[in-house]
């Protein structure tokens, strides 16, 4: 159990170190993304490259996974500090949200719809 525990802890701060190396390289060349999403395809590369086994961080991705809703807490409380934007403009956000929420499924249900085609047709060609 406690070598369980130490596994994932020693996991989640290799994903924090590559957040951090992210947001170095965001800071230092200036860039206009966001350092979580240089480090998130700093950590995409490296997976795809093996030069990190997906089982250095497997279990401490599925731990953040699990607790991923206790993160958005702070953020949905952070947006009560901006009650004037909604005051304003807030019917307006509603349909912005719905329709980005709306084209991020049909859009990430296309694309696992055409990676998962591939790959049953790459399955069948082999036997």
């Amino acid at each position: 159990m406690i070598r369980k525990v130490n596994l994932v802890i020693i996991q989640v701060l290799v994903l924090y170190a590559i957040y951090l190396v992210g947001t170095w390289i965001q800071n230092a060349l200036n860039l206009m993304i966001p350092g979580s999403i240089v480090g998130m395809f700093l950590l995409f590369c490296l997976l795809v490259t093996k030069i990190i086994p997906l089982k250095w961080i497997q279990e401490g991705s599925r731990f953040l996974l699990v607790h991923l809703t206790l993160f958005f807490i702070p953020v949905t409380v952070g947006v009560m500090q901006f009650g004037h934007v909604f005051k304003g403009k807030g019917l307006l956000l509603i349909p912005a949200v719905l329709a980005s929420t709306i084209l991020v499924i049909v859009i990430s249900g296309k694309m696992l719809d055409f990676l998962m085609s591939k790959r049953l047709k790459k399955g069948s060609n082999e036997t």
